[in-house]
């Protein structure tokens, strides 16, 4: 075994916590400093409902947990509110002259054009100015947003 290599052991090393307690210990280094030991940490204490929090790790994953939970109630709100019946009829983009029939007619809402063609197709193409390519287009845009809505096929 080589000599001079090895570093001084102490046998009587003083370990201090920042609680405030101290022991004896062996150990290279004379003085050792901890930020925890069994008298304040809460696995030993049995206070498991404070959480050591070193360097903001916990603070950091609740914020990460918050951000998750925000973004998964935004997605169900943006959702919700693709398929609302409130939503303003020009936002199918079926263009100006059948959108401008169904102002005249009181359709100005998704969900008063999803009442008018639960009564059948017949009684959308009695809507003057509004004719079959408008219908196919508006129920072709009804499916691409997520509406579902009675497919009854009684057309004129």
């Amino acid at each position: 075994m080589r000599t001079d290599i090895h570093p001084t052991y102490y046998e009587d090393a003083t370990v201090t916590c920042a609680c405030g307690n101290t022991w004896k210990t062996g150990s290279t280094k004379k003085e050792i400093r901890v930020e925890i030991c069994s008298n304040c940490h809460p696995f030993f204490t049995g206070e498991m409902n404070r959480i050591v929090d070193t360097e903001g790790q916990v603070d950091r994953f609740f914020k990460k947990l918050q951000a998750r939970q925000d973004y998964v109630e935004e997605k169900k709100a943006r959702e919700t509110s693709k398929v609302s019946p409130e939503r303003p009829i020009a936002e199918l983009d079926l263009g100006k002259r059948p959108t401008d029939a169904l102002a005249k007619a009181g359709i100005k809402k998704v969900g008063q054009f999803m009442n008018k063609l639960a009564e059948g197709d017949v009684a959308v193409l009695a809507i003057t100015g509004f004719g079959q390519k408008s219908l196919i287009d508006a129920k072709k845009k009804l499916r691409a947003l997520g509406y579902e809505y009675a497919n009854e096929e009684t057309s004129a």
